[in-house]
C-alpha cells in the first residue's frame, strides 16, 4: 500500500458515471466482440498515513455484447457461470504510485471469476477532479482459463481478454 493524494475516508464507486467494459477476440482473431457489464458496485478506503484498498464489485448477469444468444453463452457455465457466481470482485490491497504527481499507480490486489481467486498487477491512471472526486482508469488484460473459462470450440476464442475499468468514486461524509 502506498502514498495517495486523496483524502482520508471512505470512498463509493458512482455507478452512473462509471462503466467496465471488455474485448476478446474471436473467429480465429478475424474479430472483436466487445461487451460492457452494466451493473457495477465498488468502495475504497484510504486511510491517513496515504494508503489505499478497496473492491470493485461486478454482476455477472450484467454483460452485454449486444447479441442475446452470445450473452446466454456467456452467462453460462462454459464461461461466467452467472448462475452459480452472481459477482466477479476484485479487491485491491495496494496501490503504489511509481512517480510523483504522475497519476500512474501499480494496482495489486486479487481477482475473483467463477470462485477462482487469482493475484492481479496493473497499471493504471488516477485523476482528482477535485477533493470529493477520483477516478480510476485501467486496461486489464485477463487470462479467462486460469479462472476455468476453458470452452473453446475449434480454437476461435482468444485465450485473453481485454477489460477497459474507469471507476469514478465519490468521497463519503
Amino acid at each position: 500500500m502506498s502514498q495517495t493524494t486523496a483524502d482520508a475516508g471512505r470512498w463509493v464507486l458512482d455507478p452512473a458515471r462509471s462503466s467496465v467494459r471488455f474485448r476478446s477476440k474471436t473467429f480465429w482473431g478475424l474479430a472483436t466482440v466487445k461487451g460492457t457489464f452494466g451493473t457495477v458496485s465498488g468502495e475504497g478506503e484510504v486511510a491517513s498515513d496515504g494508503t489505499a484498498r478497496g473492491t470493485l464489485t461486478i454482476e455477472a448477469a450484467s454483460l452485454d455484447t449486444g447479441n442475446a444468444k452470445r450473452d446466454k453463452h456467456l452467462r453460462s457455465g462454459d464461461f461466467f457461470a452467472a448462475d452459480a457466481h452472481a459477482s466477479i470482485v476484485f479487491t485491491a490491497g495496494a496501490l503504489t504510485a511509481p512517480a510523483e504527481g504522475s497519476g500512474e499507480v501499480q494496482v495489486s490486489g486479487d481477482l475473483a471469476i467463477r470462485g477462482v481467486s487469482r493475484p492481479l498487477t496493473f497499471p493504471a491512471r488516477v485523476s482528482l477532479t477535485s477533493p470529493q472526486e477520483a477516478t480510476l482508469e485501467a486496461e486489464v488484460s485477463v487470462d479467462r482459463g486460469e479462472f476455468d473459462m476453458k470452452w473453446n470450440q475449434l480454437g476461435m476464442v482468444a485465450a485473453t481478454s481485454t477489460v477497459d475499468v474507469t471507476a469514478v468514486y465519490r468521497r463519503e461524509g
